[in-house]
């Protein structure tokens, strides 16, 4: 097998990377690039998100480079934004920001988007967005305290985590899960393939290894 380059994540999300790890791909390097992820005035949510998945992926390469390492890597990096129309919802803090949240999602439906941006070998940025759509039901008073008291929605999107308890409150789901998890799994698997990435080579290791 040829040669390939290094893959930075620029994330320190354990969710992107698990979600990376089950389509058998193991980053050489995390590089949490850690930016200002307050919207510009006027700024819609799809643009947010590519461009905070776009500031991303260069303040990763710039610290892997300042590193002594990076050069000639990948650089994967992505951002999630949930919306309710044109309204961005905070990563939620405080009890009392993810219970707001919560009560503008319940019952009605909202958007996630998940930039992804991949930065080149060469220095060429190449870029998706994935649109989800999902519908919440009507939350119950206890269900909504129950889940504020577990605190999941800690530094969450929106207040929630789709893959954890908040699952039971989707009614309806069109588009990418991974997408909304952290990662569109799809996309960045093409994205990857597409700079020569070896993205199936582990696929048939772990085909052997289970002797499907």
């Amino acid at each position: 097998m040829a040669s390939r380059p290094d893959l930075i994540l620029a994330s320190a999300s354990p969710r992107r990377l698990a979600l990376l790890n089950q389509i058998g791909i193991e980053p050489e390097h995390l590089v949490p690039a850690h930016v200002d992820e307050t919207p510009e005035k006027g700024e819609l949510p799809r643009k947010l998100a590519m461009r905070l998945a776009d500031l991303k992926a260069h303040t990763a390469q710039q610290m892997a480079r300042s590193a002594g390492f990076g050069n000639g890597a990948l650089v994967l990096a992505a951002d999630t934004v949930v919306a309710v129309g044109r309204r961005v919802l905070p990563k939620a803090e405080t009890m009392d920001e993810a219970g707001q949240c919560l009560a503008m999602l319940s019952g009605r439906a909202h958007r996630v988007y998940t930039g992804v941006t991949l930065i080149t070998p060469s220095g060429a940025k190449r870029q998706r967005l994935v649109e989800t759509r999902i519908r919440f039901k009507r939350l119950s008073t206890r269900e909504l305290e129950a889940y504020l008291a577990s605190a999941e929605w800690r530094d969450k999107a929106g207040g929630y985590a789709i893959q954890g308890i908040a699952g039971a409150f989707v009614v309806k789901l069109s588009g990418s899960y991974s997408s909304v998890v952290g990662l569109p799994l799809m996309e960045t698997a093409s994205l990857l393939a597409g700079e020569g990435y070896p993205v199936h080579f582990n696929w048939l290791n772990q085909s052997s290894l289970s002797g499907v």
